[in-house]
């Protein structure tokens, strides 16, 4: 067996323990369809370095504290830095509205920072690392935008698109066409297509070289939303120029 190979079914089955909480190894046989002595193997390996802990009166396994780790470790790698963090929770009390931080990672966009409150929550399925959904949000979007045909291919292939309301853009052709004018005019909208009667927007963020690293977005209740674009545009503009002058090694 390779050595990616035994690096898929160990993901695999460390994906499996934790999106059920605890389960059995036969569960896990079930699931990955894998024979059930290699699933034990791999689950017994796994529990003699920490990754995962056995449950003895309920015959399972759930996640260890070496994964708790890993997640700590990498959330403390990825979250914006301090003046990013500083900027966009100003974006958010200037606007009131929930207002959000995203980046390249590799092939991935991701999620690294949201600023909210109690008044203007953010958007529930948005959360830190939250890496879906990049055709139907507005910083999704802007970063889509920004890829070579290519790797936008490659990178919608092999998420897909999913409909997530009515509203949602699902046809390529669409979408590219709709990118074409997010990229022409420096801002994507999103209303209504990644959650109902909520309305998005996002600018690009660019490091020193000019490459565009990131996104600043906002999101607020679509009856918030009315005669106000072009406060919303100014606002994203102004804070994503801050951020990117950061970026760029300067002072805010």
């Amino acid at each position: 067996m390779s050595n990616s190979t035994v690096i898929n079914r160990v993901f695999s089955v460390l994906e499996a323990v934790s999106s059920s909480g605890s389960v059995s190894a036969k569960a896990v046989a079930d699931r990955l369809e894998i024979p059930l002595p290699t699933v034990y193997r791999l689950l017994h390996e796994l529990e003699d370095s920490s990754y995962l802990v056995y449950l003895k009166d309920e015959k399972s396994f759930e996640l260890g504290p070496k994964c708790f780790e890993l997640g700590l470790s990498f959330q403390q790698r990825l979250i914006a830095p301090q003046p990013i963090r500083q900027i966009t929770d100003e974006l958010h009390r200037s606007l009131g509205t929930a207002a959000y931080f995203a980046i390249y990672r590799g092939s991935d966009i991701l999620l690294t920072y949201s600023s909210d409150c109690e008044k203007h929550p953010r958007l529930r399925p948005l959360r830190f690392g939250f890496n879906e959904a990049a055709h139907a949000t507005a910083f999704g979007k802007i970063l889509l935008s920004a890829m070579p045909e290519t790797q936008r291919t490659e990178y919608l292939d092999a998420r897909g698109m999913p409909v997530l309301t009515p509203h949602t853009i699902v046809r390529r052709d669409l979408l590219d066409t709709h990118l074409d004018g997010v990229a022409t005019r420096g801002i994507a909208w999103e209303h209504d297509e990644f959650l109902p009667r909520q309305t998005c927007a996002a600018v690009p963020v660019h490091n020193g070289t000019g490459m565009q690293v990131g996104a600043i977005a906002i999101s607020t209740p679509s009856t918030k939303a009315t005669g106000r674009a072009k406060a919303f545009d100014t606002a994203l503009r102004e804070h994503a120029g801050l951020c990117s002058r950061y970026l760029r090694g300067g002072s805010r």
